[in-house]
């Protein structure tokens, strides 16, 4: 898994929304929420 711009910025948006780094591992897939 590599970290290409598109994934930042879901992960960026997911945070500001208020969701869980659990919740945005298993939406991105193939990462941890400690990777999160």
């Amino acid at each position: 898994m590599s970290w290409t711009e598109e994934r930042v910025e879901t992960l960026k948006r997911m945070w500001a929304e208020g969701q869980s780094a659990s919740q945005i591992a298993k939406e991105l897939g193939g990462v941890t929420r400690n990777a999160v």
